[in-house]
């Protein structure tokens, strides 16, 4: 692929709801950008971009792919990112690399939850965007209800600037707002001018007239111009567009058939005449030597910089660091400094990626897309810079995962080769974390839902042929007492020689501490227990509190005081005392009151307002506590509550089928509360064989 200059360079990343037409779009460019030589298919498995086994067998994107197509004397790199809300991380990388954003729209199913979440991703990275309304080929497609949908979420932001004719019930054609004129499509996407039907002069009327109030709120000048009666001219209106489509003040709205390659051609042009390219955008670092702001804003006569924004370990084609150049321009044998691994690395090779395809390119200029193979230390986010100017960007933000399932190896002894394969998935997807949960004696895997969660899975198996189970986790309950007891034991044993002598008088009380496990005193008077015994005393306190005597769970919250007692001046030892300080233990907790403690999280649950009704009853189920609520000033309330951890199994799945995906929820710990009688007598229950054995 030629080298291009940071001018003849766009960077857009395709967003919009899964199954909106993404994948076909980014399938529809390729093709006519000459990249492949037939139209592939989503439910053939044969796209250029959802070439991952896992993509073909399920037919929905997974990964973010780049498909960089020649446009003219422009390449446009498209990031043909997922839909689905599992794989939002992916979304997010790609947004933070682009510098603008096509939302895909389908025709046939309209606005939906991904596309607003799209937008809201648009305005979080302040991307230039235009919507494509695809499917138009389709009998219920209707672009009309379409753009009433978007402006009455957006408002006048929203302009059409091409709208579809219809003869026959058929996509024929389209109306160009900007220019007033009719096209008819003929084979493979190519057209000819044709009359406006009358039918849609109407439509043209309400659209033009939407365009140029957008356009005349400019400037001044349009606006006295526009209040004056005066014509636009063509070239105005579309210098006007690219100035406002760069400061997001117009929303362009397009629309066409990707399989049928109709309004793709046009998509391309719009793209290269209305979005910006990387040297309009903005992006600084800090020089670490200096600690100035570095302001690199995709300039190539700086010094260079790159930020890694996404990574891909496969074990069939290795690691691949995709950057995205800051500043400068990279060769394929530059030394490069990785500024938050401090190490320094000579670069074998610079490529760009077509879908799955590396192709070898000599340089990649400021604000290129291309990637970086075997850099070892390198992960997503990491700064590369020279070391004479080593600069840092902020990381990338992606969504925290909180979705979780244990994890076991089907195959005894694969422990450590899915520990290492699941370290190389991290690499690849911040969204995921694997956690060895120690207290719990359990492994754990997070997510952002339970279909993350079953393509890890998948992965594992299909990619390094290891298998594991997932289920639920163990919740970490915890063992205190609500009251005081009194009791002594006593530890004797003979067996021919010394024998074993401890014996105890112990109280034992609530602490107040929940924090704490437990506080060893003594207030032993006249040496009934010689001192040199406390240590193992408090051994066996210490011992015990590990796995307590009501449900073997770690034991918080205990006074443990040592009064009296007695000893053998030739059998009592340090052993004897410690075993008798473990039976009063076990006798002192289970005569105290027993409880067991469940753990309590804060959770924060942002829903539209007209979820909340049905979410605050599902918390009431889950025996949440809600403790109040707050609008965002977007539509959104944000529910706080307290709930039981155990009952937050499951909740993405059931606020996702509540909310049609359009809910988002977080949550931390909070403390330890006691756990209703049901709970403890079933955890009791299920855990009698865990008490007076060694099993987790």
């Amino acid at each position: 692929m030629n080298v291009y200059t940071t001018d003849r360079i766009r960077n857009v990343v395709l967003l919009g709801h899964g199954g909106a037409g993404k994948t076909s779009l980014t399938e529809a460019m390729a093709y006519l950008g000459g990249i492949t030589s037939r139209l592939g298919n989503v439910a053939e498995g044969n796209t250029i971009s959802d070439f991952d086994k896992e993509e073909t067998k399920r037919k929905f994107s997974i990964s973010t792919s780049v498909v960089p197509i020649s446009w003219g004397d422009v390449k446009v790199n498209i990031l043909d990112a997922p839909g689905y809300f599992d794989f939002v991380g992916e979304a997010e990388e790609a947004a933070a690399a682009a510098d603008a954003a096509i939302i895909v729209v389908s025709g046939k199913s309209g606005v939906e939850v991904g596309t607003q979440k799209a937008w809201e991703l648009c305005e979080k990275y302040k991307l230039p965007r235009m919507f494509f309304i695809t499917n138009m080929d389709m009998d219920n497609a209707s672009f009309r209800e379409i753009v009433e949908s978007l402006t009455e979420l957006y408002g006048k932001k929203i302009a059409p600037i091409h709208f579809p004719i219809r003869e026959n019930e058929k996509f024929t054609g389209y109306v160009n707002v900007v220019k007033k004129a009719g096209r008819k499509w003929l084979d493979r996407g190519n057209k000819e001018e044709c009359e406006i039907p009358a039918y849609s002069e109407e439509y043209l009327e309400k659209y033009r007239e939407a365009l140029l109030e957008a356009v005349a709120e400019t400037s001044e000048e349009f606006m006295d111009r526009y209040f004056g009666g005066e014509e636009f001219s063509v070239a105005e209106i579309m210098m006007a567009l690219t100035v406002n489509v760069e400061a997001c003040d117009i929303v362009p709205v397009a629309m066409g058939s990707p399989v049928q390659l109709r309004g793709v051609a046009n998509l391309l042009d719009d793209i290269v005449q209305y979005f910006p390219s990387p040297d309009k955008r903005k992006i600084a670092g800090i020089n670490t030597k200096t600690n100035e702001i570095f302001e690199a804003d995709y300039n190539f006569a700086k010094a260079k910089s790159a930020q890694v924004f996404k990574t891909i370990v496969d074990p069939f084609i290795g690691k691949y660091s995709m950057i995205k150049v800051c500043s400068g321009v990279i060769k394929n044998d530059d030394v490069l400094f990785n500024i938050d691994k401090e190490a320094e690395q000579r670069l074998n090779k610079l490529y760009v990626f077509e879908g799955s395809k590396p192709i070898e390119v000599p340089e990649l200029h400021a604000g290129d897309i291309g990637a970086i193979g075997k850099l070892d230390k390198a992960r997503t986010g990491d700064t590369l810079s020279t070391k004479a100017t080593p600069v840092r960007y902020g990381r990338i933000e992606v969504s925290t995962p909180y979705t979780y399932k244990r994890y076991t190896a089907k195959k005894k002894g694969d422990e450590d080769k899915i520990s290492q394969a699941l370290s190389k998935m991290m690499h690849e997807d911040l969204t995921m974390k694997a956690v060895n949960d120690s207290e719990n004696r359990q492994t754990l895997i997070y997510g952002m839902g339970d279909q993350h969660l079953d393509i890890i899975q998948s992965k594992l198996l299909g990619k390094y042929k290891l298998e594991i189970e997932l289920s639920k986790p163990k919740v970490a309950f915890r063992e205190t007492i609500r009251k005081s007891s009194d009791v002594e034991a006593k530890y004797k044993k003979q067996s021919g020689g010394h024998g074993q002598y401890g014996h105890v008088k112990m109280r034992f009380s609530p602490l107040g501490d929940l924090e704490t496990a437990y506080e060893f005193g003594q207030e032993v008077v006249g040496g009934a227990v010689p001192k040199n015994y406390f240590p193992a005393v408090e051994k066996g306190i210490q011992d015990s509190v590990l796995k307590g005597p009501l449900a073997a769970y770690p034991v918080v919250g205990v006074k443990a005081v040592l009064y009296d007692g007695s000893y053998h001046p030739v059998d009592s030892s340090e052993m004897a005392f410690k075993t008798a300080a473990v039976q009063a233990f076990k006798k002192g907790f289970m005569e105290a009151g027993p409880v067991l403690l469940e753990p309590i999280s804060s959770l924060k649950v942002t829903v539209p307002d007209r979820y909340t009704g049905d979410v605050m009853g599902d918390l009431n189920k889950r025996r949440g506590r809600v403790l109040g609520m707050n609008p965002d000033h977007k539509g959104n309330q944000i529910i706080e509550a307290d709930i039981p951890t155990m009952e937050l199994y499951g909740y993405s799945t059931t606020l996702r089928s509540m909310t049609g995906g359009s809910g988002d929820f977080a949550y931390e710990f909070a403390r330890y509360e006691q756990a209703p009688n049901d709970i403890q007598e079933k955890e009791v229950a299920a855990r009698a064989s865990k008490v007076n054995s060694n099993e987790e």
